[in-house]
């Protein structure tokens, strides 16, 4: 039986709300940025642009969860203390806080363009879908072979230091794949020594390009947004911990040369 959400959301003053339907910007998944740091999030909601979406006292928020079809995580309400010329001045407000990150609602979404919209031409129809012992802190490690996933993403899993990602991914050397999406270009790299493939994808998500002459070269004139946007990351090869660094290292020349990553992408040695 469906459950709707203003059962564990009740709200009296429907008229003093616009719904925030916080979906990919062209950059960056506003799910990533949630579970990342909560003042980035924050500023999705105080980030005006030339409209005034946010034009009634609160703002009731939620994220597309897109690992699912339909569903939305509940962001918070923020309450707008300010309206500036190109951004607001908003205060996480303590109503339904408990469920901030916790509860997934089911609903196909607005229906046309935008991002905000009146919150009692949407409010009765948000069903609950699943909630959550404690706020979304990120997907499970998928296996080594399933990783395919963007810099934003990793970003996410690695400032949050998430247990078990960090464990599978530091017991393990391997060979690496970037792909630039915006271009098709490759780059073949590899983790050895104490340090495994954790404490490699550390260094992108800190630098943006993991000191690789090509890559800084394109994040030094882009900036680490371009990273977010284009740059996903997946494994080739995964040998254990007791592996020579050498055959890492044959193995990595190996898939240069069957990608051709020297003569059409990023690599250069």
């Amino acid at each position: 039986m469906d459950i709707s959400a203003n059962k564990l959301l009740p709200i009296d003053n429907l008229d003093e709300y616009k719904i925030h339907f916080a979906v990919w910007n062209g950059e960056e998944q506003p799910l990533d940025v949630f579970v990342r740091d909560p003042d980035e999030w924050k500023g999705w909601n105080s980030w005006r642009g030339s409209r005034n979406d946010f034009s009634r006292k609160f703002i009731f928020s939620l994220i597309r969860y897109y690992h699912q079809t339909d569903k939305w995580l509940f962001g918070g309400i923020f309450e707008v203390i300010e309206r500036n010329t190109d951004s607001y001045n908003v205060k996480l407000v303590a109503l339904h806080q408990e469920y901030i990150g916790r509860l997934l609602i089911h609903y196909p979404g607005p229906g046309v363009r935008g991002r905000a919209f009146y919150l009692e031409s949407h409010f009765n129809e948000l069903k609950v879908a699943q909630l959550f012992e404690k706020p979304f802190e990120g997907e499970a490690f998928c296996g080594y072979e399933n990783v395919e996933h963007g810099f934003s993403q990793l970003e996410a899993i690695i400032k949050q230091n998430k247990s078990d990602w960090k464990a599978a991914l530091e017991n393990v050397k391997g060979v690496y794949l970037i792909v630039d999406k915006s271009n098709g270009k490759m780059y073949v790299g590899s983790a050895y020594g104490d340090a495994g493939i954790w404490s490699r994808w550390a260094c992108y998500i800190g630098t943006g390009h993991g000191w690789n002459d090509e890559l800084t070269k394109l994040i030094n004139t882009n900036g680490i947004a371009y990273a977010r946007e284009n740059f996903q990351f997946s494994i080739l090869e995964f040998r254990s911990m007791r592996t020579d660094d050498q055959v890492i290292r044959n193995r990595e020349q190996y898939w240069k040369r069957a990608l051709q990553t020297n003569a059409f992408g990023y690599n250069k040695n």
